[in-house]
């Protein structure tokens, strides 16, 4: 046997319906179009995202301004007055506040300056604000950031 005499199964491969071709094929006449309307015309006939008179999915969908950024970094924001409260030994960190379950065990945590300070304190966060800064370093505390 050659490559040239292979053939498929009988009755493996289908044959395409020839339409409009006579009564005979069964596909006579309208062709399985049916009778008139604007899909038995010939041409391009519907766009592909017409949905039968229901209103588009493009019409649906609430139109929102601006967009969102994939690369956004999202911080959980700790005021300064919170800090006394979730010390541990003199210190303040991601670890600290996630065993307390003010923040999750992966949170990036961002020091804002609300409130008073009145504990000299250790405070390791990913950023803090400068007036943060200002009120822990007048406080005789200092601020460690975490890197990535």
């Amino acid at each position: 046997m050659r490559i040239h005499e292979i053939r498929p199964q009988r009755g493996s491969r289908k044959l395409p319906r020839r339409l409009g071709r006579g009564t005979a094929q069964g596909q006579g006449k309208t062709a399985g179009r049916g009778t008139k309307g604007q899909l038995a015309r010939t041409g391009p006939g519907l766009p592909g995202w017409f949905e039968g008179g229901q209103t588009p999915l493009h019409m649906r969908v609430p139109k929102l301004r601006g967009f969102k950024n994939r690369f956004r970094t999202s911080f959980v924001a700790v005021n300064v007055a919170q800090l006394a409260n979730y010390s541990a030994e003199g210190k303040v960190s991601p670890d600290t506040l996630a065993a307390k379950g003010l923040i999750d065990k992966d949170a990036r945590i961002k020091v804002l300056g609300d409130g008073v300070i009145g504990e000299r304190l250790e405070v390791h966060a990913h950023a803090v604000s400068v007036t943060a800064r200002q009120k822990i370093e007048r406080a005789g505390g200092s601020v460690v950031i975490i890197g990535a």
